[in-house]
């Protein structure tokens, strides 16, 4: 088989994820992709799924969750207040203290969206057998593990930092 520049795919191989990922972009109803949050960036992302978890944050726990600095995650928050998907409120217990929260367009959106994905997962889920489940949650497994292990390779990549003194 011949190898392709892309990390070793063989060519076959990475024609069949192709046409996939092109027909599956076909056969997805017009709602999901019309769904604002295909237009969000993955921190707005990350910060959509807090919200979701948490209903209310500090800047500060937005900050960690996304692990951007503080001055980074104001930027992101900002973006999307202006958007209207979040407000942001004082805490009725410290009045220093600003809490971020779904506005009710932003909560709208992001159930849509989590709607239509449980509605294609439930399919999906029930048109596989016992046995298919299994691999399918087998192969999830794999994926977790192998990015785990790409992750425990970048952090010891940047722990090891030389610098060369002249």
């Amino acid at each position: 088989m011949k190898k392709t520049a892309q990390a070793g795919i063989p060519q076959v191989e990475l024609q069949k994820i192709i046409e996939s990922v092109e027909e599956i972009k076909e056969l997805l109803s017009s709602d999901l992709w019309n769904n604002i949050f295909l237009n969000c960036s993955k921190n707005e992302v990350l910060i959509f799924w807090l919200l979701y978890q948490k209903g209310e944050v500090n800047m500060s726990e937005i900050a960690e969750y996304v692990h951007v600095p503080l001055n980074t995650a104001t930027g992101i928050v900002n973006r999307m207040e202006k958007n209207e998907m979040i407000v942001r409120t004082r805490s009725k217990e410290d009045k220093r203290v600003v809490l971020i929260a779904f506005s009710e367009k932003g909560m709208a959106q992001f159930q849509s969206l989590l709607n239509e994905v449980f509605r294609y997962g439930i399919k999906v889920m029930d048109s596989l057998t016992p046995e298919e489940m299994d691999l399918f949650f087998k192969m999830i497994t794999k994926v977790k593990d192998v990015l785990r292990q790409e992750k425990k390779e970048e952090m010891a990549a940047k722990k090891v930092r030389k610098i060369t003194i002249e």
